[in-house]
């Protein structure tokens, strides 16, 4: 591949490879460091000797990309707190009671019950200590939200993450693990004191802006669903916006619009274009306009909290500013391998975020796919031309993100290029009045007019959204897809495009080998797939049980109807197994799995005079029996209990369990109780 001559695309994938390594490996911070210092000082030596001839030196090359990968591996280790020996889980027992002083970082969406926060601790008992921990503060405990950089003093135990408690579930301990979150602690109002609300850092002034902004906003007259759409479009805040609306966009396949990225950027680095043009007069303007272009891009950044996503696309822009305004040609691929060097060199986690892969790719597949896509036909005016290239662009930046979107959501907005086609050639008008908007609304000279003209556009653009998420048959969900699958349609992908540019008998069989695997995958899942297994799944204050039996599931379960359709523990399981069809029953007294028998006692308690000695026994609603005398007259090899029964009733059953020497399973502790 020719990208491949160019030096930087070929560091960066060696520090890519390294940042993989460093975090599937866990090389030792002191043995990677020697190793990266002497690779450095053996490549200083050999390029002193030989400079003259090192162009030539494939040695050297090699050298140097082994040189790269090791720094990503130390660039990882670096990021790692817990190798630093004043990191809470070095030295903080996880039972006791603990005098925590933290700061605020970073506030996240809340849930039912709690308001959540990233903080950072400063110090554990008056010792100090650091690391990042999830904070849930009890909605009734505070009347306010806590604003970034405020200091408090708790006293709490430190708790970890939940695992996932059902197969195939979202694991969100792993998910904060990659945000270097390791523990979480729960507070209410008689445990939190707060300490400090002074703005000491860059993060905590965004913030108050933001709240600025919000605040006259609001006096200015806009709604809250309004004002959540302008949070997420222009302050890149997605916190507040309702679920359903939410949803909306994600199954209309314009959600990437609410997540400030590439096109937000793309269309401010124009407005800033426009605006400091005049500065092209003055002597030095030439250097002066994108030198405070680049700045603004940045303070934009900051105050869109610095995601992934822009932080890639501010980087991104920040040097294409650069090189038009040197007058020096730029290649795409370069600049988004250099702005991904740099962010990847600084923030090594980012490699593994959802929006970070997703934006790359986009892009990549927006400058490799859309120039094929458009010369399949040229269109003859100018309104059907840009109608082209937008719904080129939108195909070209969908087949660049397919794949990995089937492997994390599994699912495909059919109507995606419809809801693209009408709403990317007005989101330049949205995003720049909404500027305007603001800036009114800062300077207190909002008119009410201008408050209704937007409220209205917003409201037309959440409506458009809604009715384009109601075809639901467009939206193609539960769509199975693993890693492997996803590394074929990529390599397929790369074969096709290179097959375009120029017919080569190796990318012929290199597009050859892509299908053949892909269709060995899908082989692979099927004989995967058949198996027999009996699910006990945890579910809070039901019974959930599965039977699968090859490619088939039947559940058995006392939902009611509306809780059945959006019930996620029953798809989770029916994807990750690759599930055909689904059946639904009610829950049973007795299951038999192969030479396994289960006797199920529910709230009645009835089991006697049952005339056989079951293998396990499951206790669900609460049943009020005597666990000593079960567990003499039917003799089990083991009790389960799910997340149906009081946990008063659990506590106890597990000492009788303790005391009797038979195993004893909880769902809402071991997870779902699997047979297979």
């Amino acid at each position: 591949m020719k990208l491949l001559n160019f030096t930087i695309i070929k560091l960066t994938l060696c520090l890519v490879i390294g940042i993989i390594l460093g975090h599937y490996f866990r090389f030792d911070f002191h043995i990677s460091t020697l190793l990266s210092i002497g690779l450095i000082i053996s490549m200083s030596v050999y390029w002193f000797f030989l400079r003259g001839k090192i162009i030539d030196s494939t040695f050297f090359a090699i050298l140097g990309y082994v040189c790269m990968t090791s720094l990503g591996i130390n660039a990882y280790n670096i990021q790692n707190e817990r190798l630093d020996t004043n990191h809470y889980t070095n030295f903080q027992a996880e039972s006791n009671l603990n005098d925590i002083v933290f700061i605020i970082e970073e506030r996240l969406k809340p849930d039912h019950y709690n308001d959540k926060y990233i903080g950072q601790i400063q110090s554990i008992n008056d010792s100090a200590a650091n690391g990042r921990i999830l904070i849930n503060i009890k909605r009734d405990s505070i009347a306010s939200r806590l604003p970034i950089d405020a200091v408090l003093l708790a006293k709490s135990e430190f708790k970890g993450i939940q695992k996932p408690l059902n197969p195939h579930q979202f694991d969100y301990s792993e998910y904060l693990e990659l945000k270097q979150v390791y523990k979480q602690i729960y507070l209410k109002k008689s445990e939190a004191f707060l300490l400090s609300k002074d703005k000491t850092s860059i993060y905590g002034f965004a913030y108050a802006l933001r709240q600025n902004i919000n605040q006259k906003l609001k006096q200015a007259g806009f709604k809250d669903d309004v004002l959540s759409i302008i949070n997420a479009l222009l302050l890149g805040q997605r916190q507040s916006i309702d679920k359903s609306i939410y949803n909306n966009y994600v199954n209309s396949g314009t959600i990437h619009i609410l997540a400030v990225s590439g096109l937000h950027v793309g269309i401010l680095l124009f407005i800033l274009n426009y605006l400091f043009s005049p500065l092209l007069y003055l002597r030095h303007g030439r250097i002066l306009r994108p030198f405070i272009i680049i700045i603004l891009l940045w303070g934009f950044a900051i105050v869109a909290g610095l995601s992934p996503s822009v932080t890639r696309a501010v980087t991104m822009f920040s040097i294409i500013s650069f090189a038009m305004h040197l007058k020096r040609p730029t290649n795409i691929y370069n600049t988004l391998a250099i702005s991904a060097f740099f962010i990847l060199l600084v923030k090594p986690m980012f490699l593994f975020e959802v929006g970070f892969q997703l934006s790359y790719l986009a892009v990549l597949g927006i400058v490799s796919k859309q120039p094929i896509l458009y010369r399949i036909w040229n269109p003859k005016f100018l309104l059907t031309d840009k109608l082209w290239q937008i719904f080129t662009v939108t195909i070209a930046a969908q087949i660049g993100v397919l794949p990995i979107s089937l492997f994390y959501f599994h699912q495909f907005p059919g109507l995606f290029f419809i809801s693209n086609l009408v709403i990317i050639p007005f989101l330049g008008i949205i995003l720049g009045v909404g500027l305007l908007i603001i800036l009114l609304a800062l300077l207190n000279i909002l008119p009410e007019f201008a408050v209704n003209i937007y409220s209205f556009i917003i409201e037309s653009l959440n409506n458009f959204i809604a009715w384009i998420a109601q075809f639901e048959d467009f939206l193609f969900r539960d769509i199975p897809f693993t890693f492997l699958q996803v590394i074929c349609s990529y390599w397929f992908i790369v074969s096709i495009v290179q097959l375009n540019r120029g017919k080569n008998y190796k990318w012929i069989i290199a597009c050859l080998i892509a299908i053949i695997g892909f269709q060995s995958t899908l082989f692979i899942n099927k004989y995967n797939s058949k198996h027999e297994a009996f699910i006990v799944f945890n579910k809070s204050r039901h019974s959930i049980i599965g039977q699968k039996q090859s490619n088939q599931l039947t559940i058995h379960h006392n939902l009611d109807a509306l809780k059945l359709k959006t019930e996620n523990t029953v798809k989770n399981y029916s994807v990750g197994e690759m599930i055909d069809t689904i059946s639904f029953d009610e829950l049973k007294s007795i299951y038999k799995f192969k030479d396994k028998t289960i006797l199920v006692i529910d709230s009645l308690g009835v089991y006697k005079n049952i005339s056989f000695n079951p293998d396990y026994i499951l206790l669900r609603e609460s049943p009020k029996i005597n666990l000593n005398r079960l567990i003499d007259i039917q003799e089990p090899k083991l009790i389960i209990a799910d997340a149906s029964n009081y946990k008063s009733y659990v506590k106890r059953w597990k000492l009788t369990c303790d005391n009797k020497k038979i195993p004893f399973h909880y769902t809402n502790e071991k997870g779902a109780f699997i047979l297979d």
